[in-house]
């Protein structure tokens, strides 16, 4: 099980709420490598934007980035809730 569900289920109502699920779903799979870049700069962007987001939301963003199988299984979790709600 994955540690971060209870915050991946979070951003998944938000982003649900939003409309932008499938959106996000389709950027993660689309840029691919690019992801491993962007988990850099929000390890490097914490100090500037730690309090924009719970604790643990930032350590959890760039652990999906930087990993391509979190990645994936995080766009199947987006898809997957989306077609049951």
């Amino acid at each position: 099980m994955n540690s971060n569900q209870h915050i991946w289920q979070v951003w998944n109502e938000s982003l649900h709420r939003w409309g932008l699920d499938d959106l996000v779903a389709l950027i993660l799979d689309a840029t691919g490598p690019l992801n491993l870049l962007g988990a850099q700069v929000v390890y490097l962007g914490q100090p500037f934007l730690g309090k924009v987001l719970p604790e643990g939301h930032w350590d959890a963003l760039a652990d999906v980035l930087e990993n391509p199988a979190k990645t994936q299984a995080f766009t199947a979790y987006l898809r997957q809730t989306d077609q049951s709600i």
